[in-house]
């Protein structure tokens, strides 16, 4: 079935694999499975195929990928987007325990291969991923600052502000006032 497998940078959320299904379906491609950063098709690949599917993913921002490298740091980003915007109370378990049961590879193996291919640490990448999370329900006034607290685990609100000012170089009540514009696509953090 490995020839059927295709992964997808970019792919982001669920937005994403809605757009890629309908691509992928609409070039009669047939997914059978299709989760962030990978796709299952019915049928093997063809290069004939897979040119096809590269041609139509690019101008919608998607890149297909074959370097295990590559796939591996997609499939970390994957699954701490995953973590932080769909499974809240997960956030409770620490990062290096939940990315190296899910990946089935060592913390660190992942921590220094994600650290010299993007030029950030995963802790980086974690609480960048974690600010933007905290600032769709500060926009829309959702909950109060203490509720995100709660919801994404942080010690204390007093910790979520100073690690916001520290991300976004803002307190969280003037982002507030600030309004969306602030906002980044999840695949720009």
């Amino acid at each position: 079935m490995e020839n059927n497998k295709l992964y997808i940078k970019n792919m982001v959320c669920r937005r994403c694999i809605l757009v890629v299904t309908r691509e992928l379906e609409r070039l009669k491609l047939n997914p059978v499975f299709v989760v962030l950063g990978e796709v299952i098709l019915s049928n093997p690949l063809t290069a004939e195929k897979r040119q096809r599917i590269k041609e139509a993913l690019h101008p919608l921002g998607f890149e297909l990928t074959d370097s295990k490298q590559v796939r591996l740091i997609q499939q970390i980003k994957n699954s701490i987007i995953e973590l932080i915007h769909q499974q809240n109370s997960d956030l409770k378990i620490k990062l290096s325990d939940y990315l190296a049961h899910k990946l089935h590879t060592d913390y660190s193996t992942l921590s220094t291969l994600f650290s010299e291919t993007e030029g950030i640490t995963l802790e980086k990448y974690f609480i960048a991923q974690k600010i933007e999370r905290v600032k769709e329900p500060l926009i829309y006034d959702e909950l109060t600052l203490s509720q995100i607290a709660d919801l994404l685990h942080y010690s204390s609100t007093a910790h979520l502000s100073s690690q916001f000012k520290k991300v976004t170089g803002f307190t969280p009540s003037y982002f507030k006032q600030l309004g969306a514009q602030r906002r980044k696509p999840l695949d720009e953090v």
